[in-house]
């Protein structure tokens, strides 16, 4: 292992000097706590030896006294804060050791060859970053909702572990997709200058300054949660003053990584970082198209870094630039560096499920699993028509039939042809609103840290939503009278299958009824396909 000279080399000068320059601004805070106090010691000293006698310095003293003892309480009390505050931890999927030997030891003798400490464990993130995440700062953490892989077995994630004892190297956070798209060595030339910047963190003056700097972030979220709310005004205060400071420690550290990753397989890093691209890509559609359909209706797909595979695969095969890229699925991937890759592509699954939708911790009863196989069956066609219903009933809410209306296509086109489209579709946006209520409830009830840390989807008009239920309509309908098939697409999500062969030409003729209220050109795909648009459509 590296010897403190090394470490120190990686931690570069100017790396070095901006951590000072943190570690000053804590000092001269000390300090200023401190003044009143030392004040008081004087003019107690000089009282006792007689050097300050007569009025008003018994008064004097007795205020600066008690006005050091104050000064104290509230330092003290701000420095227990400071010290004890959990930052915010990214929820992640721990890997044991057990559950993964093989990547632990890619990983260490990566460390190894840069002459840096090896990570004191590793955990998966399901995105695609990769990074360190030093979680030393307090003794006890919460658990945060996480999720334990040992050696196949899922459970609660423990709050301690060798990565939280005191001057424990940080631990490496692994995007959960690189794991199923990259090949083994296109990982470990990604990993290589994540992996070099342990060495920064094991620097005395980096850490602690790192240190000083979380609990002050950890303290303003404090005192904005609870009834110590004065202690986010200093801790925002330090904070703008040494800003600046870690700010450029931070790149100094990055930079320093950098260099000393330079000799570990860098001409395959350049083509690594292309698939880390990709990667990006895939893995955006995947989770807006694919996996929100299914997280909205209770369902999350437990495999989802298995898809992102096939995602990817079908990506490289439509655009020409990734013409190639299906050529390295010959060569070993890397979560054959994992012993149950299954389980812990599920737990991931899940956490991706909270991470972006809000939902629940743990599968249940409401929040349950799907595999790709049942996908088109248990997600798509139940989506089709719940649409189709909700369509069905926001027509029957503007429209106010005397007689109970038919569930038909044949309703709405008539519908749509002869009146405004935007009555229908301000009484959708309504229904969709409603709807969300409980479920934004229901989140909000597991925790702030339970909501969705990013919209997946953009707010959507009245009239795209109308003419995503009219599809959803006709194709329940192509299903029960022209023998249709709900299908998946990897990148575009759910579609419809007519003799097994994909009609993505669905979306023009309802756009076509929907904004120009001409009906013709639905019509005639409904004929094409033998649809029936007076034949009553089955509903949820």
């Amino acid at each position: 292992m590296s010897g403190t000279g090394s470490i120190a080399e990686v931690g570069t000068p100017s790396a070095r000097s901006r951590a000072l320059a943190v570690l000053r601004v804590r000092s001269r805070a000390l300090a200023v706590g401190l003044l009143p106090a030392a004040l008081a010691v004087v003019l107690v000293s000089a009282r006792t030896t007689g050097r300050l006698a007569g009025d008003p310095w018994p008064a004097v003293t007795l205020a600066v006294c008690a006005v050091a003892a104050f000064v104290l309480l509230v330092g003290g009390i701000f420095a227990a804060v400071v010290l004890r505050a959990s930052p915010a931890m990214t929820p992640t999927v721990p890997l044991s050791e057990s559950a993964a030997p093989d990547l632990y030891r890619l990983v260490r003798d990566l460390a190894d060859r840069m002459d840096v400490p090896a990570p004191s464990a590793i955990a998966l993130t399901p995105d695609c970053d990769s990074w360190l995440e030093d979680r030393t700062h307090a003794a006890h953490r919460r658990a945060r909702g996480r999720t334990l892989i040992s050696g196949g077995a899922g459970g609660a994630a423990g709050a301690g572990g060798p990565e939280s004892e005191p001057g424990a190297a940080p631990v490496l956070v692994i995007g959960s997709p690189f794991l199923w798209w990259m090949r083994v060595a296109e990982l470990r030339a990604v990993l290589a200058p994540v992996v070099a910047g342990t060495g920064p963190s094991a620097h005395p003056d980096i850490a602690d300054a790192r240190g000083f700097v979380r609990g002050l972030d950890a303290a303003v979220d404090v005192g904005g949660r609870r009834f110590l709310g004065w202690i986010a005004a200093p801790a925002r205060l330090l904070l703008r003053l040494c800003r600046v400071d870690a700010a450029e420690m931070e790149r100094g550290v990055a930079a320093a990584a950098s260099d000393r990753a330079q000799g570990v397989d860098y001409a395959l890093r350049i083509v690594a970082q292309e698939q880390v691209g990709l990667a990006y890509a895939g893995w955006d559609r995947l989770l807006t198209r694919v996996a929100l359909p299914a997280w909205r209706m209770g369902r999350w797909p437990a495999h989802l870094d298995a898809g992102v595979v096939s995602a990817l695969t079908e990506l490289s095969r439509r655009d020409r630039l990734a013409d190639g890229f299906t050529s390295r699925l010959g060569e070993r991937p890397a979560c054959d560096l994992l012993d149950q890759p299954g389980a812990v592509d599920e737990a991931a699954s899940l956490l991706a499920a909270r991470l972006f939708h809000g939902g629940p911790a743990e599968a249940g009863p409401d929040w349950s699993p799907v595999d790709w196989a049942a996908y088109p069956e248990e997600v798509v066609d139940r989506k089709w028509r719940t649409e189709a219903a909700r369509l069905l009933a926001a027509l029957d809410a503007v429209s106010a039939p005397s007689v109970p209306a038919a569930s038909t296509v044949e309703r709405v086109l008539t519908h749509l042809a002869d009146a405004d489209a935007d009555a229908l579709a301000g009484r959708l946006s309504g229904d969709l609103a409603r709807e969300a209520v409980p479920a934004l409830a229901a989140s909000a009830g597991r925790g702030a840290d339970a909501l969705p840390l990013f919209p997946l989807e953009a707010p959507r008009s009245g009239r795209d939503l109308l003419a995503d239920h009219v599809v959803a309509l006709v194709c329940c309908a192509a299903v029960d009278s022209a023998g249709g098939e709900p299908g998946l697409d990897w990148l575009d999500g759910p579609v419809l299958l007519v003799a097994g062969v994909r009609r993505a030409d669905l979306a023009g003729p309802v756009l076509s009824l929907v904004e120009d209220r001409d009906p013709g050109p639905l019509r005639e795909w409904l004929a094409e396909v033998g649809v029936r648009p007076e034949k009553p459509v089955r509903l949820v």
